[in-house]
């Protein structure tokens, strides 16, 4: 998929938006700081680092600054609400330099973390693919503690097949 107006870009990247924000939404407070082994990320971390990569990675290279990324530790929210408000509000500094971006902006290369320059569009791509692959692992998280889930597309697998017609 190449992203070639922003205007359309950031419409698309609010519905995968609304996507992650109904899985988070199902998270109980309780399990905020579950991981499925130690030294994983905990439910939290993944959000935060969403969020964290999100304004300090993605965001700071296309604006021509280097990433200041530096981890997704407790230290950068704590607490259910706390971690909720942060995402929140990095999520919100991200989309107003996504906003200021011009189409043209789109071809421009910027330099990613590991010194490859990449065109901005595609760093955007990129950024999509990396929510949309934290949201996935939240998904096995809350299935392994037995958590309902919202469908992705508003049907569970077993309800496509309830409506299948090849029955």
């Amino acid at each position: 998929m190449e992203i070639i107006n922003i205007k359309s870009f950031l419409e698309y990247y609010e519905k995968i938006r609304q996507r992650t924000n109904r899985l988070i939404a199902v998270i109980p407070p309780e399990y905020m700081d579950w991981a499925y082994k130690p030294g994983k990320f905990t439910i939290a971390d993944q959000i935060r680092h969403i969020a964290a990569i999100e304004r300090n990675m993605f965001a700071e290279t296309i604006l021509g600054k280097p990433c200041t990324y530096n981890g997704c530790g407790k230290e950068l929210a704590d607490g259910y609400d706390n971690v909720i408000h942060y995402f929140n509000e990095k999520h919100e500094e991200a989309l107003a330099i996504f906003k200021s971006l011009s189409d043209e902006d789109l071809q421009r290369k910027c330099l990613t973390p590991g010194n490859a320059p990449i065109t901005v569009w595609k760093w955007l791509r990129a950024m999509t693919e990396h929510e949309i692959h934290h949201r996935a692992q939240l998904y096995i998280y809350l299935n392994l503690l037995d958590v309902k889930t919202p469908p992705m597309f508003g049907l569970s697998s077993e309800e496509i097949i309830q409506n299948s017609q090849s029955k």
